[in-house]
């Protein structure tokens, strides 16, 4: 049986990831996690996030993958006993002196070792397994019938979706270099997203557009993976856990994605083919043009690169109230996605929360709405998207 794995930036987009279909979710602390901007947990909020996964018989893995100097093993050593009492279901690692050191201190628990320690190899899966890891995150740049040779002695983990790295399996420089943030210390600027131009040494001042057009391709930023139609190649090649990319994303995205996968698994797993509703939840969250990444060889060229989606957030269905997230006018007509996918059509008649109705609902703002149906609660409310994007 194939593991989704889902992020987890925060409790909210915890509850969302396994709601919407996640068997697993994986988050950072607030130390050592490759992720200095996400809503990293601070200790009590990993033991809850622990206690909510379990309560739906689902997995918690917590990220320690950045790469640590001498003077920070006393405070991992300090942290690494704070989780050993929370208890997590696996630690992510790619340091091998932090995997030593987790397997002194937490010698019960799991290692999945990270796509940051460049496993491109059966040959290095295998001594990852020798050093105590239970399962290993194959760098991005393996391709399938690699794969499909490692699977077959190592548990492995791929990346199925979400945003890819412009350097190797995310060992990237260019954000220490401009800002002094180190990607590999968990503090990237995502410097590859930023806009270049060329200037010629002796035309100071004239700037040329770093563009791609029939003969090249952006040079820096590149697509995002999607492998939701390879999902069958991926499970009969013996793959046992589809990671999406995305702690720092929004609860839209962490719930449409993780949606959109957990339909297209189940479906597999019957004999089916995947929903079309799964390829348009894909389409329908911020996304750059999609790419299969390296598993059929090199990249395939795309002719641009900017933010696309079909559906705009705007609000979240609660109890007894909607909390809207993006302005929202009477009359509007806008659209339900539940966490079991079904998507419901609806005219939006607001109101505040004693009822009156008023014209237009703002953002932070708790309202109630008239529904000609019983609505789980967390579902999402949307519209056709401006492309006023959000990641």
């Amino acid at each position: 049986m194939v593991e989704l794995l889902a992020p987890a930036g925060t409790l909210e987009k915890l509850r969302f990831a396994l709601l919407y279909g996640a068997d697993a979710v994986y988050l950072a602390g607030e130390h050592f996690g490759l992720r200095a901007k996400a809503g990293n947990f601070k200790l009590q909020e990993i033991e809850e996030g622990l206690k909510i996964a379990h309560s739906h018989n689902k997995k918690l893995y917590v990220a320690i993958n950045s790469y640590l100097f001498d003077d920070e093993y006393n405070q991992l050593v300090e942290y690494l006993q704070d989780l050993k009492d929370i208890g997590p279901d696996a630690l992510i690692v790619s340091d091998i002196g932090v995997m030593e050191t987790v397997k002194e201190i937490m010698p019960d628990t799991e290692i999945h070792v990270s796509t940051q320690a460049n496993t491109t190899s059966l040959r290095a899966a295998k001594v990852f397994k020798k050093l105590g890891a239970t399962r290993v995150i194959l760098a991005r740049e393996v391709g399938l019938e690699r794969i499909k040779e490692i699977a077959k002695e190592v548990e492995t983990e791929i990346f199925v979706h979400g945003a890819m790295c412009m350097a190797y399996s995310g060992r990237c420089l260019l954000s220490a270099y401009m800002t002094g943030r180190s990607a590999n210390q968990g503090d990237c600027t995502h410097t590859c997203r930023w806009r270049y131009h060329l200037v010629e040494a002796t035309r100071e001042g004239q700037y040329m557009p770093i563009e791609e057009d029939e003969r090249g391709m952006y040079i820096l930023s590149p697509g995002d993976i999607c492998l939701l139609e390879h999902l069958k190649v991926l499970m009969d090649a013996g793959v046992h856990s589809f990671k999406i990319e995305g702690r720092m994303k929004s609860v839209h995205y962490v719930a449409t994605v993780t949606l959109a996968y957990r339909l297209a698994i189940d479906a597999i797993q019957k004999g089916e083919n995947i929903p079309q509703l799964s390829y348009d939840l894909v389409n329908s969250v911020s996304h750059r043009p999609f790419t299969t990444g390296f598993l059929f060889g090199k990249p395939p060229e795309s002719r641009e690169n900017s933010y696309q989606s079909t559906r705009d957030f705007v609000a979240v269905i609660n109890k007894d109230h909607v909390a809207v997230k993006t302005t929202i006018r009477t009359g509007e007509m806008l659209e339900i996605l539940t966490p079991e996918g079904k998507v419901v059509n609806l005219k939006w008649p607001v109101m505040d929360k004693n009822g009156e109705e008023v014209l237009e609902a703002h953002p932070n703002w708790i309202v109630k709405v008239k529904l000609q149906e019983d609505i789980p609660e967390m579902s999402l409310v949307r519209r056709v998207a401006k492309n006023d994007f959000e990641v």
